[in-house]
């Protein structure tokens, strides 16, 4: 059997290669790289004595929350607000994801709109997507009032934000065949578009759709907070009351649902593909 391995001579020289020594420059960028992070650690008010002392507080929290609120009606209650909870994440993931293909076509490079257009709506995808979705859900409360329909309108924006920048990536890299041949033949722009690019970006846009849909329930679980409606006013109510049992099933009812759509949601993303494939 001939022996493929390199000689130990060159072995030694690849090993010593992958230890070289760092350039001046390079030496200072890593120096450098340390110190930002120590100041931010610093900045975020890193306390290891903090660390070492939360042990204790969070076994007492434990202890007060378990077992957590098992009452019918206290379930019943909770089990109807999760359900609004799912109707804002899918109302507005829905109505944001087909928003968000025609914003999709006005970002993209090359499709239907000039580079300033696509400039603009980049930038303006930039900006959705800079804003929490949190801050979205305050905004629309000032705007259109405590409850539910502000919620869903901030996961509606927040959702433009998301796939609006992901289909629009999708498009920019489809295969260019397809467009070139029917642009030969004399198509319009849009005839294109509808006819070559977004079919051949169609499996891109499946998939980003569910991840829009998975985000969109993990942040409909907290805009109650502010009082957009769902779970998330339960929550809040239950730790300001000290009520840590009724507090813990909320915890748990959102790990439930949302692990089941995760689950759920990339059962659907695999058969779909698999079947576009």
């Amino acid at each position: 059997m001939t022996d493929t391995a390199p000689p130990r001579n060159e072995r030694a020289r690849f090993e010593l290669a992958r230890f070289e020594r760092p350039s001046a420059i390079s030496f200072l960028g890593y120096a450098l790289g340390l110190v930002i992070i120590f100041w931010c650690l610093a900045g975020a008010g890193f306390s290891l004595e903090k660390v070492a002392s939360s042990p204790p507080r969070f076994a007492d929290f434990a202890a007060r929350a378990f077992p957590p609120n098992l009452d019918p009606q206290v379930l019943t209650r909770l089990g109807w607000k999760m359900v609004e909870t799912l109707q804002i994440a899918v109302a507005g993931a829905v109505i944001g994801v087909i928003i968000s293909v025609p914003v999709a076509l006005l970002a993209a490079k090359g499709l239907i709109a000039g580079p300033w257009v696509n400039q603009i709506m980049r930038t303006g995808l930039s900006f959705i997507r800079a804003v929490p979705d949190i801050a979205w859900a305050l905004v629309f409360v000032v705007a259109v009032g405590l409850g539910p329909f502000a919620g869903m309108l901030a996961i509606v924006i927040d959702t433009i934000g998301f796939c609006g920048r992901f289909f629009a990536d999708d498009m920019e890299a489809t295969d260019k065949g397809p467009a070139e041949s029917l642009t030969a033949t004399g198509a319009r722009k849009l005839d294109v578009v509808a006819c070559a690019t977004i079919p051949g970006s169609l499996p891109a846009f499946i998939s980003t759709s569910l991840f829009a849909l998975e985000k969109a329930v993990r942040s409909s679980t907290i805009l109650g907070l502010v009082g957009a409606g769902g779970i998330g006013i339960e929550l809040k109510v239950g730790f300001d009351l000290f009520d840590y049992p009724t507090a813990m099933t909320v915890i748990l009812m959102i790990a439930v649902v949302v692990i089941g759509i995760e689950l759920v949601s990339g059962w659907a993303r695999t058969k779909i593909i698999g079947e576009q494939r």
